[in-house]
């Protein structure tokens, strides 16, 4: 699993826990279902973060089905998110992915780019690609906004030189995001919040896009590839109050919108999205937050932690031993 808002069962609370993990399977067995087991792989954390906005403006109960055991839920039984607000997030997490796997491919970049995984790493892209497409025509959304958006991003970064706005390269990023929180407002029948969603989702396209930035940063110096900091001449800092407008941005734009029951919604896009940006900072160091040993001596303690995930130290939130340590990067559970 891959995504920048990796909430804590514990901290989320039984009802909210259950949801969110409701959501996520519900993403996978869209995927499954519309696409094939293969499209399970562009199953995230953040891709789910479209199927519980359209969930919370709907009215009426949230649609549920029966899933069997997986070993990712620990052979457990459970009711996942299912109908068009699933479908919705399956295909934007799969164009997403496509366009993302097709892009390593291109640029040769990693295992994709490698000589005889390139060319099926195109094809399954294509395949993907069109999957999409098809589904998003069922649900009536466009998808070309989407994979038009990340195919400008390399002619972006290309164009991005010592004193380009960081926010110039996030753009794309940012569009892709805001056309699919918005249409969740049009697929929940509720157009009046279309705006400030896409308000919403442009901010978090751009909270996204620089958080991966500052976490790529060391290994891209190190192998000298590209990373929108150094070749802007942009500094941690300056990501970092970009960051920190978004999120007051996104507050803001929440509140605008009317929810049916706005709980997960206000428990993901503003306290687990603004965790993970002191976390990632914290790991970051130098200009752009309170530095890379936060409270070290923290990793040496075993505390009352919900998971297993984080053995070396506290969980981020989880118990009144620690508050919200940033210790331990988060957990997963």
């Amino acid at each position: 699993m891959f995504g920048i808002i990796r909430p804590c069962g514990h901290r989320l609370g039984g009802e909210l826990a259950a949801a969110w993990q409701a959501h996520l399977c519900g993403l996978c067995l869209s995927l499954r279902d519309d696409h094939g087991q293969a499209a399970r792989l562009a199953t995230n954390y953040d891709g789910l973060i479209v199927s519980v906005l359209a969930e919370a403006q709907a009215d009426g109960a949230p649609e549920r089905r029966a899933a069997g055991r997986c070993a990712l839920r620990r052979m457990r039984r459970a009711d996942v998110a299912a109908g068009d607000c699933a479908r919705l997030a399956a295909t934007v997490s799969l164009v997403l992915a496509a366009a993302k796997m097709r892009d390593h491919a291109d640029d040769r970049d990693g295992a994709l780019g490698r000589r005889g995984i390139r060319d099926a790493a195109g094809a399954l892209a294509k395949r993907w690609t069109a999957a999409g497409a098809r589904a998003g025509g069922e649900l009536g959304f466009e998808v070309g906004v989407l994979t038009e958006a990340v195919g400008r991003q390399g002619a972006v970064e290309a164009g991005a030189g010592p004193g380009t706005s960081l926010l110039a390269v996030t753009e794309p990023t940012e569009t892709a995001t805001a056309a699919a929180f918005g249409y969740t407002a049009v697929l929940a029948g509720k157009p009046g919040n279309e705006a400030a969603l896409a308000e919403a989702g442009r901010l978090f396209g751009r909270v996204a896009h620089l958080l991966d930035a500052v976490e790529d940063l060391a290994a891209d110096q190190a192998s000298g590839t590209w990373n929108p900091l150094p070749a802007t001449g942009a500094g941690v800092g300056e990501a970092r109050r970009l960051c920190d407008d978004a999120l007051l941005g996104i507050r803001l734009a929440l509140a605008e919108a009317e929810f049916t029951d706005s709980r997960l919604v206000t428990a993901l896009l503003v306290n687990e999205l603004g965790r993970s940006v002191r976390r990632t900072f914290a790991h970051a160091g130098g200009a752009g937050g309170a530095g890379a040993s936060v409270r070290p001596w923290l990793r040496r303690r075993r505390f009352g932690c919900c998971c297993d995930c984080c053995a070396d130290g506290c969980c981020e939130g989880c118990c009144d031993s620690c508050g919200d340590c940033d210790c331990c990067g988060g957990c997963d559970c």
